[in-house]
């Protein structure tokens, strides 16, 4: 079946000597995987495999068959061109975190209309932003995608609640006897950014790049214990070294 829908392209992994294989996130299908063919070819025009770069919102025609693994791209274009995002080293390597965030967290063929919808969306802001106001960006999107999937911090930080238990994802009045969990300036810090519904309030939300650090640490710790699906990030090790 042929079928148009819009994309988030996740991964590319070379396949011979001129095709890769794409996994992309679809509006229409969630996570798939499409052989594209001849785009690494020296004939291949206006060198359509950089449409395939992680990050690279698209617009395609693919053909879709149910219970199919490896699906075909018939056509596929930029639905957004970037202006900084991926000239810019801050901004492309909070880019890349993102996208490897969708990939190692999302089962594939599960479709999500309002995750895909946000990530879409969260790119294209990603882009538009002051370089000044992104050092958040990445704690947002790792708070907006465990609500969408179900799995949000409930309460808020209190003198009577200020623990932050990993387990439960609540704020708690006592601390864990094994889980770990967050307190003090921590869990006030990550109190805020749970309160944040736009990017545009993030800049109100101080944080120095250890403190950013240890949230992202423990954030990305509370979704491996909340889903199956979630696999290593290697895209944090470069982010580290970029938000300081």
């Amino acid at each position: 079946m042929l079928n148009s829908t819009k994309g988030i392209a996740l991964r590319a992994v070379k396949y011979g000597d001129t095709s890769l294989i794409a996994t992309i996130f679809t509006e229409q299908y969630g996570v798939q995987s499409y052989m594209v063919q001849g785009v690494r070819s020296s004939k291949a025009k206006n060198n359509k495999a950089a449409l395939l770069q992680p990050a690279t919102l698209l617009d395609m025609v693919v053909y879709h068959k149910p219970q199919t693994k490896l699906h075909r791209i018939k056509e596929f274009q930029y639905a957004y061109i970037y202006t900084q995002l991926q000239e810019e080293i801050v901004k492309n390597s909070v880019a890349l975190f993102s996208a490897e965030v969708l990939l190692r967290m999302l089962p594939e063929e599960a479709i999500m209309h309002e995750l895909f919808q946000f990530s879409f969306q969260y790119f294209q802001q990603l882009d538009a932003m002051p370089i000044t106001h992104i050092a958040n960006f990445p704690l947002y999107f790792l708070i907006q995608c465990s609500r969408i999937l179900g799995y949000e911090i409930s309460g808020t930080y209190t003198t009577e609640t200020p623990y932050l238990n990993m387990q439960d994802g609540a704020f708690t009045a006592t601390p864990p006897r094994m889980d770990t969990y967050l307190h003090d300036e921590d869990a006030i810090a990550l109190s805020k950014l749970l309160l944040v519904e736009e990017v545009a309030e993030l800049q109100t939300v101080s944080l120095n790049g250890e403190t950013r650090n240890r949230l992202l640490d423990w954030y990305i710790a509370f979704m491996h214990s909340h889903t199956q699906h979630m696999g290593n990030i290697r895209s944090l090790a470069v982010l580290r070294t970029i938000l300081h």
